[in-house]
């Protein structure tokens, strides 16, 4: 069979599938068991397949708000949270659940000072008090490294954060809103947001369609193309799913993250205050991998690098740089083979000997 007809044939397959199954991808989440439970907390644990060795360190993996925790279990195959339990690591995820228009008093230092610690204990004490890698993605990066910065006693064994910016004026897609938001006096947004008590999903979820704008465009033409490549299309899927399950911003976080993080620009001295509290990023103590995505227009690698200047007090501090956009230096199909190798690699350093 020539490889035209193997195209063709492979074509065909794909398109009669997505005809009469609705798609290709496999979408079914990995297995997992609820441990532990609170407000704005659902902590699950990731079965471990017959015949893989469950006997690794803890993970925790950090999702940020708004975005859905399958961000970790974007499809079978190309699953953050399925290859960390198919190379044996205990592997946990919390899940910050729906936000409803009564959250909007919630702020940051809801999730520094109440989400992430006790998420953080509760994974610690089903994995027999063992230290706990946190491996966070986006704004789940910064909470992660500032409840880690708050909270020293917390079992924390490493920190990695993968596209977490922490200098916002290297982020040229937010740069021509600035002068704007100056003009108003920083109340740009201020009555949108309080008005809507946050930042609805819908909104965010065109935000970051809005990111991907070039790829939306070029969509139907790569599909064309592409038809034969099951795994493509599959990814395509798996991303559009992401997209329709993003969640809203609390009202008084997405103010503060406005105020603070955009507007000051707090993280890039790596001090922020969280509710008359002074937080500083150089009391993290544990090591902590850095990761930024080459292509990525949310937090762009001069963004993402800020971090490693600012964690003085980390025993080790490693930056990488991966092939990806935003969602795609996360989860993308070559980050199998780059992101979650460094990771892997990282990992393994910082195995403890129990």
């Amino acid at each position: 069979m020539t490889a035209p007809a193997v195209r063709l044939a492979a074509a065909t397959s794909n398109v009669v599938e997505k005809l009469l199954r609705g798609g290709v991808a496999d979408l079914r989440p990995a297995p997992r068991l609820l441990i532990d439970a609170g407000p704005n907390r659902r902590v699950h644990r990731f079965t471990t397949p017959v015949g893989v060795d469950p006997g690794g360190p803890p993970v925790l993996l950090v999702p940020p708000l708004a975005a859905p925790p399958l961000c970790f279990d974007l499809r079978r195959g190309c699953s953050l949270a399925e290859h960390l339990v198919a190379g044996g690591r205990r592997t946990y995820l919390v899940d910050y659940g729906t936000v409803a228009f009564a959250d909007r008093g919630l702020g940051v230092e809801h999730w520094v000072h109440d989400v992430l610690p006790k998420a953080i204990r509760a994974v610690s004490a089903d994995a027999g008090g063992r230290d706990v890698h946190l491996v966070a993605w986006c704004l789940g990066g910064i909470f992660s490294l500032l409840t880690a910065a708050d909270q020293d006693e917390l079992p924390i064994a490493s920190i990695t954060t993968i596209a977490a910016p922490f200098d916002f004026t290297a982020i040229p897609l937010i740069a021509p809103l600035r002068p704007l938001v100056e003009l108003t006096g920083g109340h740009l947004l201020t009555p949108f947001y309080r008005l809507l008590g946050g930042a609805p999903s819908y909104l965010v979820s065109q935000a970051f369609r809005l990111t991907r704008l070039d790829k939306e465009i070029t969509r139907p033409i790569a599909m064309l193309r592409n038809l034969h490549d099951r795994d493509f299309l599959a990814q395509l899927e798996a991303v559009d799913h992401f997209m329709s399950n993003m969640a809203a911003y609390p009202g008084r976080t997405f103010g503060q993250l406005y105020h603070r993080f955009f507007r000051a620009n707090d993280l890039a001295e790596g001090r922020i205050e969280i509710n008359g509290r002074l937080v500083s990023l150089s009391r993290v103590r544990v090591p902590t991998l850095v990761v930024a995505g080459e292509h990525d227009t949310i937090a762009p690698k001069r963004a993402v690098r800020r971090l490693v200047g600012l964690l003085s007090g980390a025993p080790e501090v490693r930056f990488e740089s991966a092939p990806g956009g935003h969602l795609g230096v996360l989860t993308g199909r070559a980050a199998r083979a780059t992101t979650w190798r460094h990771l892997d690699e990282f990992l393994d350093s910082r195995a403890d000997p129990c």
